[in-house]
């Protein structure tokens, strides 16, 4: 009788895969995840079937890691302005913890054939829509949520292409300004803060000099 796969060794393995991913990349040969999981390549083809049913397992994972740590960021906190919310939230997802996930999937936005994930453009652009809907929903506006989605997306593209981040971050507190006065008119009025403080709760710009990936 064959042996039989143990869940836990293969969810292991899975994990040190997609750390693998997050801080290298995708490899083209299994033999990185083989080194980086503490197996072997014959191992891997035993818990997985094949490279590219690994590879899409490693990108689903990654993924849930990723709805798990951006969703966090941004919901709303009793104890926080939402705008202060979204601006601590855009300096960690386009900075050296989230950089890593925006890597990720916008080279795999960018796969015109997306063998490893069909349909991933359209998941893609809709699945931080319910968060923020939940977050603008906060200072009443919650239609809002995705003009937010598309201005986070629109100036992460633009970083991408460019590498110009100061100026993304500049643009992004522009438009949190722009929203200010709508959070104000939404819910009473913390006492000494205006909405021109509102947005400026949050750290001042980082000085990352990456560029930063699609989300």
């Amino acid at each position: 009788m064959g042996r039989h796969k143990q869940p836990e060794i293969r969810d292991r393995i899975l994990d040190a895969c997609v750390d693998h991913a997050l801080a290298h990349g995708l490899p083209d040969r299994l033999e990185p995840f083989a080194v980086a999981s503490r197996t072997s390549t014959r191992m891997l083809i035993y818990h997985f079937g094949t490279r590219d049913a690994l590879l899409r397992e490693t990108l689903r994972r990654a993924r849930r890691r990723q709805r798990d740590f951006f969703g966090e960021l941004v919901s709303p906190r009793p104890d926080e302005p939402y705008l202060s919310t979204l601006r601590r939230a855009w300096r960690v997802m386009t900075g050296p913890d989230g950089r890593p996930y925006l890597s990720m999937f916008g080279k795999l936005r960018e796969d015109a054939e997306q063998q490893l994930w069909p349909g991933f453009r359209g998941e893609a652009t809709t699945d931080w829509l319910r968060p923020l809907e939940d977050g603008m929903r906060s200072i009443g506006r919650p239609e809002l949520g995705t003009l937010v989605l598309a201005v986070v997306r629109g100036l992460i593209m633009d970083i991408e292409a460019t590498g110009d981040v100061s100026r993304a971050d500049q643009a992004f507190d522009d438009f949190l300004a722009v929203l200010a006065p709508a959070a104000v008119r939404a819910g009473p009025r913390i006492p000494g803060q205006d909405a021109g403080r509102e947005v400026d709760t949050a750290a001042g710009p980082g000085d990352e000099g990456q560029a930063r990936s699609a989300w």
